[in-house]
């Protein structure tokens, strides 16, 4: 038997699998998928996924506060200066003060974050929200039912849903 044929039998079970086995493995897929990418973002464009989806955002709509920029990327507002504060201390983005409320900061994509994205890996926001974006409402719906129920039952705090995969 070829060195192929073992591992693909070792693969193999010898009784079917319980659903719940089949489902972890299902997790296990998407979760590695999202590692990958990740991995692949920091290899080519030498900054996280986190970093990669705010400089994108910032590159698309140029003056974005940190409020706005935290709303977009779904996560609380002291992630986001986090995240803001990397990339100016690398040089990737600047920051300034404009218009009548001085307290407000504007964000610009700088020449150095451009060049991040020119070699950055797509999807900027990742993979799993990129591939979540194209499924039908109705496949949304019942995912969404389905993990609130899965989340109901491992007493997982709901907060958590605001911290980006790529800080896990």
């Amino acid at each position: 038997m070829s060195s192929s044929s073992q591992s693909n039998a070792a693969n193999e079970p010898s009784t079917p699998l319980a659903p719940s086995t089949r489902v972890l493995r299902q997790f296990r897929v998407v979760f590695n998928s999202v590692k990958t990418h990740f991995r692949q973002v920091e290899r080519e464009a030498g900054v996280g996924g986190a970093q990669l989806w705010a400089l994108s955002v910032i590159d698309r709509r140029p003056g974005i506060g940190v409020t706005e920029l935290a709303r977009e990327l779904d996560i609380h507002q002291s992630t986001a200066s986090n995240l803001i504060k990397s990339l100016v201390e690398r040089g990737l983005v600047a920051t300034s003060r404009e218009g009548t409320d001085r307290r407000s900061v504007s964000l610009r994509i700088q020449p150095a974050g451009a060049d991040v994205l020119r070699t950055a890996p797509l999807p900027f926001a990742g993979v799993l929200p990129d591939a979540l974006s194209a499924l039908d409402a109705d496949t949304l719906e019942r995912l969404e039912q389905d993990l609130a129920k899965l989340i109901a039952l491992l007493e997982a705090d709901e907060a958590s849903g605001n911290v980006l995969l790529a800080q896990m």
